[in-house]
C-alpha cells in the first residue's frame, strides 16, 4: 500500500517532492529552518547527518519520550 503524505511545511522547497524513502537520506538541512551552519553544529556534537540519524539518536530520542511521559503524566493528575 502506497503511503502519501504532505510535508512541505517542514521541508526545505528542493526536498518538498521527495520520496520518504530518499528523505530518510537526506541532510538535516532539508528540514525548514534548519540551516547549514546549524547542521554542521549537530554533526559536531552528536554525529548527525542525515534525517534518520536524527531521528535515531539517543539525546532525541530521551526527550521525546520525557515529554510525552510529563504530558500524560499532567493529563492523569
Amino acid at each position: 500500500m502506497a503511503v502519501s503524505v504532505n510535508l512541505d511545511a517542514v521541508l526545505d522547497p528542493e526536498f518538498q517532492n521527495s520520496q520518504l524513502v530518499d528523505l530518510v537520506n537526506a541532510p538535516v538541512s532539508a528540514l525548514s529552518g534548519v540551516s547549514e551552519e546549524e547542521a554542521e553544529g549537530l554533526r559536531l556534537a552528536f554525529g548527525i547527518v542525515t534525517i534518520r540519524d536524527l531521528a535515531d539518536n539517543q539525546f532525541i530520542r530521551a526527550a521525546v519520550a520525557i515529554k510525552e511521559m510529563a504530558e500524560a503524566a499532567q493529563s492523569v493528575g
